[in-house]
């Protein structure tokens, strides 16, 4: 009996101080997070478009991070042609789903990756009103889906802070009213981007 008892003290002690091997080790990944200010630069109907938006996420192991992301159309472009309403322009927007993958993110300038998923709506605008805010016309707006990916380069400016200029290329399908085209809403965006977490 004391020699399975001692049998057994030794097993369990072996076991205590023996390492689990596992495809991922879960228990040395790091994690942080970020919230980001967004300006994006783009041809809406062949004119000058402003987006406006931000990016948010939960980053794994400095290098992957998933979140969302949300933008609007913040300048005034034509449309196409004028609503029933007497409307004169674009009104756009979108947001989904946002993967990045980071290269190097301790580097002082390193690359990041990024795709959105998504959809969005756009459709006819009024002018800006008196109290600044936008007026819609929502019977009148079409929901479309998009896909837009996109690079960036990014700078470390401190630990919590940093910046990044990119490019992006937006797809658009399911687009039909009369205010703009899957075309018109298609295309490149510079983007300049303000992020701030914990890296």
């Amino acid at each position: 009996m004391k020699s399975i008892v001692l049998f057994l003290v030794i097993v369990f002690s072996i076991s205590a101080f023996a390492q689990e091997q596992t495809l991922f080790d879960i228990k040395d990944v790091e994690h942080g997070g970020y919230g980001a200010f967004v300006v994006k630069f783009c041809s809406v109907n062949n004119e000058f478009g402003v987006l406006v938006g931000g990016r948010g996420g939960w980053i794994i192991d400095h290098t992957f991070a998933i979140g969302g992301a949300g933008y609007g159309l913040a300048n005034n472009v034509h449309s196409r042609v004028t609503g029933l309403l007497g409307e004169r322009f674009v009104n756009f927007g979108y947001g989904g789903l946002d993967l990045e993958y980071i290269l190097d993110s301790d580097d002082l300038m390193h690359l990041s990756f990024h795709s959105l998923v998504g959809g969005g709506s756009a459709g006819f605008r009024r002018d800006w009103d008196g109290s600044m805010n936008f007026g819609t016309d929502n019977h009148m707006n079409d929901v479309f889906f998009v896909i837009e990916p996109g690079v960036n380069i990014d700078f470390n400016v401190t630990a919590w802070f940093r910046t990044s200029f990119g490019m992006s290329y937006r797809y658009i399908s399911g687009v039909s009213t009369e205010a703009t085209t899957n075309n018109d809403l298609t295309g490149l965006s510079a983007m300049l981007s303000f992020r701030f977490g914990k890296f």
